[in-house]
């Protein structure tokens, strides 16, 4: 058995391809009308198909999970994240842990927790 996919519930479908593409360059494999699967296997479901489907609410900003992604040129990275969304909303910004690596944790636009970080 395998990990096919992760799943994320999102508002508006379109604004989160572009949100995606835009920061990771994660292209369309498949739009199913509010199911869209990316690259990487990040899939992206439509709230309302998701309500109708658990038949309970959608709570953003959960924290009970973040989608990691790692980069080496996490200034470069940073930088690009300010231009393109200067309104996203931060946990925290570029940071060094204590053992050395670099990252920064945000929001996307529906309330996924996001980490960026350096190869460890």
């Amino acid at each position: 058995m395998r990990l096919k996919n992760i799943l994320i519930v999102v508002k508006d479908i379109e604004h989160s391809k572009q949100f995606y593409h835009d920061l990771f360059g994660l292209n369309t494999i498949l739009d199913n009308d509010g199911n869209v699967i990316l690259t990487e296997g990040l899939v992206l479901q439509d709230e309302k198909i998701w309500k109708e489907v658990l038949n309970k609410d959608i709570i953003p900003e959960n924290h009970a999970s973040e989608l990691y992604f790692e980069e080496p040129d996490i200034e470069a990275f940073a930088r690009k994240l300010e231009k393109l969304y200067p309104n996203v909303r931060y946990v925290n910004r570029l940071m060094t842990h204590s053992w050395g690596q670099k990252v920064v944790r945000f929001y996307d636009p529906d309330g996924n927790l996001i980490e960026v970080g350096t190869p460890m």
